[in-house]
């Protein structure tokens, strides 16, 4: 067993959160901090849980908040644009046979969860502090703070998400890049007989779909090609939402009539990255989107993320000698389930933006999701 430590986690994501409570329960000392004052608890409208996503919240003992919280579904439908189910499937558990296949959840309301679960670890949390230089020798990391303090850490997570200035700061220089698809994202209140994801290929957008995240919500999204972020300006949100979605039917016309806040509607090019050849340097390692990102169409990047946090966890607390060959046994358990993962969502997209009718985007989701089933 490790002896307890001290570490620092940069970001208060639910990566972040995750490794917090993890190394908390192991018997560390974990201070935290998160750039934004409300730790980001009232940002975003949905996200998509699946079934390995819900295997990590079940050991971090908020599944069953996240189940009561949430909406549980095991299938998915494929539509026409005018609403016409074409087919439906069971999706497969990847979290195993005793959790739901996917829930859908309230974005804000997952981020209070793990909020709340993090306060009752005994983690320190300081919220508008980043950190602004680190120093490492050989037996761990100085930090100055952007309050003027410092601290100093066996060991620092750096969970600050895709524009990770923690991963800049150790010298690992790769970036996102895009896609070339963008995602427009919104909550409104649930149809009644609306009971799974559906998903609408063709019509004006690439893909239209949406989720149910509780009793009474959901989030929907159409996906397009990028567009120059500068040329839509955010008042117009709304209005650029609507004019996508009114060509769809089924539940969609009852959907489209709430798209009328342009605050409540997100707009979000899809990037992709993957840090190779390592997850660390030093004493300061990556983890979650700070490590990599995915284009959201297997719904796979806060599953994966978290996965980082327990596998990071897992091998912190079974040795004593925290150095290079541990965080690279721990790059080198993640890349092979991760890599996978990020090349299938940019295929599948690639294919969409080349035009691609015979893509077989069943067989290789199928052999994907059938991957996750295994521990990661």
């Amino acid at each position: 067993m490790s002896p307890a430590r001290t570490v620092l986690v940069v970001g208060g994501g639910a990566t972040g959160n995750a490794i917090a409570m993890l190394l908390r329960r192991a018997g560390n000392t974990v201070h935290l901090i998160e750039a934004k004052d409300d730790w980001n608890a009232t940002r975003g409208s949905g996200i998509t849980l699946q079934g390995n996503a819900l295997r990590v919240l079940r050991e971090l003992g908020v599944w069953e908040q996240v189940r009561a919280s949430g909406f549980g579904f095991d299938s998915v439908g494929i539509t026409a644009p005018d609403g016409t189910v074409l087919h439906a499937q069971d999706d497969l558990r990847t979290g195993g046979d005793d959790l739901p296949a996917t829930v859908g959840m309230q974005r804000p309301r997952l981020q209070q969860i793990l909020i709340d679960a993090v306060s009752a670890s005994g983690a320190e949390v300081r919220l508008g502090v980043r950190a602004t230089e680190l120093e490492q020798d050989a037996d761990g990391v100085t930090v100055r703070f952007s309050d003027g303090t410092e601290g100093r850490y066996d060991l620092v997570v750096a969970a600050d998400g895709l524009g990770s200035t923690t991963r800049a700061a150790i010298g690992i220089t790769v970036k996102p890049e895009p896609t070339g698809m963008a995602i427009w994202r919104v909550a409104a209140p649930r149809p009644a007989g609306l009971t799974r994801t559906d998903l609408a290929y063709g019509g004006p957008a690439y893909i239209a779909g949406y989720c149910p995240t509780s009793d009474t919500t959901l989030y929907a999204y159409v996906v397009e090609a990028n567009r120059d972020r500068a040329g839509i300006p955010p008042m117009s949100y709304a209005d650029e939402m609507r004019r996508l979605t009114r060509h769809y039917g089924g539940f969609w016309p009852q959907i489209t009539a709430h798209i009328t806040d342009p605050a409540q509607v997100n707009y979000t090019w899809f990037d992709r990255m993957l840090v190779e050849g390592s997850w660390h340097r030093g004493r300061v390692v990556l983890a979650g989107d700070a490590a990599h990102c995915c284009p959201p169409t297997l719904a796979q990047g806060a599953a994966l993320s978290m996965e980082d946090a327990l596998v990071l966890a897992e091998l912190l607390a079974s040795s004593d000698t925290w150095d290079d060959a541990l965080f690279q046994a721990y790059y080198e358990r993640r890349i092979a389930r991760v890599r996978p993962v990020v090349e299938a969502s940019v295929q599948i997209g690639q294919w969409q933006l080349d035009g691609v009718r015979d893509a077989d985007v069943p067989g290789l989701m199928g052999r994907t999701m059938t991957m996750l089933r295994e521990l990661p």
